[in-house]
């Protein structure tokens, strides 16, 4: 059945499946998925407007709510942004403990969406097993910053807070006690028979289809494609790190689970190898409020993918421009191949496997509806409009 033939329904703005409000309009032939038409925007908060008119200090406080889960690794990619602006290189102290927060980062994320994963598919046991584990990695960084969630160890020229030895010693039991779980949780998705009916097979994302959208981080891994930018254009002392890039070559939900659940072992194995390699000395080092003028641009690996940061300086103590792309708005429309020809019953977990993220995500675009055109506006018209 074509689309034109086909009847729609809506899967949000607000949706059980969906943890933040986001509006898919699902054309279907019965309950088969014909095409769906991705809708953004719900959860605008005009940041990049915001951080315009802060300090580059202030604005690290303001990136890190950009995303409750992702807080340390945009402050990364925000500082390493500034720190090339200014031509400042941190101690080699610093660049390892921002590599353990990120690594934590990462396993925090993964458990998380593992547990998603099993609550969409039904199966609570492993939402409740992989919450669990979750609470070890946000309760060693809680310890190691004083917060579970915003962690504000990264800041312009280092980071704030020092890992002690004692600490060290902690962070070492708690990964080793996650260490034998993951390997749990690998045969649960790749043997339990519950998961593999409603994973394998299902929400096909081919390879041709992931370069096409430039689709990033486990998502493509997921469709075999290498992608990792601590590889492939590699910062910090990641260059210094002995890790595997994963890949799974299956296409399916199941692929984008593995790659997932074996990041985490060699998350583990990196924050290990840098808390022997870490030397002693310095945690920061100034860097002056007025940042020369020009623009560069900063790129990470996050738990979801490819983050980037374009910062442009104009010589003053405030930005210029921010402009911010995070790997859901690189991702999100992989969904439209993967739920084309799919059950309306396998939405949630095909939406669910990309990780998304749409407070990070979403774009507001300005949208004539007597014309069908959209507009580019200044400061000045958006201060002008009123509520009506």
């Amino acid at each position: 059945m074509s689309r034109e033939d086909s009847y729609s329904i809506p899967l949000g703005p607000q949706h059980p499946a969906l943890i933040e409000p986001e509006y898919l309009k699902v054309h279907l032939d019965g309950e088969t998925i014909v095409d769906v038409d991705i809708n953004i925007g719900f959860m605008h908060r005009g940041i990049e407007k915001a951080l315009q008119q802060r300090t580059y200090m202030h604005d690290r406080f303001l990136i890190e709510k950009i995303c409750g889960i992702c807080s340390s690794i945009h402050t990364l990619s925000y500082c390493g942004a500034v720190e090339k602006l200014a031509e400042v290189d941190i101690p080699e102290r610093a660049k390892y403990i921002r590599m353990i927060i990120a690594e934590l980062e990462r396993l925090h994320s993964h458990l998380l969406w593992v547990g998603i994963a099993g609550y969409e598919i039904g199966f609570d046991t492993v939402f409740q097993l992989a919450w669990r584990d979750r609470e070890i990695v946000m309760n060693i960084l809680e310890k190691i910053s004083g917060n579970r969630v915003s962690y504000s160890m990264n800041t312009i020229g280092g980071v704030r807070r020092d890992i002690s030895k004692s600490k060290a010693e902690e962070l070492h039991k708690a990964i080793d006690k996650i260490d034998a779980r993951i390997y749990h949780y690998i045969d649960v998705f790749t043997k339990d028979s519950t998961i593999i009916k409603r994973t394998r097979g299902t929400g096909i994302l081919t390879e041709k289809d992931a370069k096409k959208y430039s689709i990033v981080g486990p998502t493509a891994r997921g469709s075999g494609i290498f992608c990792d930018i601590r590889k492939d254009d590699t910062y910090l002392k990641y260059s210094t790190i002995d890790f595997n890039e994963i890949t799974h070559k299956t296409l399916d939900i199941e692929s984008r689970a593995v790659v997932r659940l074996k990041e985490l072992l060699e998350s583990t194995k990196i924050i290990r190898q840098c808390l022997n390699m870490m030397p002693k000395g310095n945690l920061s080092v100034k860097v002056p409020d007025i940042i020369p003028e020009g623009e560069t641009i900063f790129h990470a690996e996050a738990p979801r993918g490819e983050i980037l940061y374009y910062v442009r300086s104009d010589g003053t103590d405030k930005p210029y421009r921010v402009k911010i792309r995070t790997p859901t708005l690189a991702n999100i429309l992989s969904l439209k191949p993967m739920l084309k020809n799919q059950q309306l019953a396998d939405m949630p977990i095909i939406v669910a496997s990309i990780d998304p993220c749409f407070s990070c995500t979403d774009r507001v675009t300005l949208l004539d509806t007597k014309t069908g055109r959209t507009k580019t506006v200044d400061e000045t018209y958006l201060k002008s409009l009123k509520r009506q």
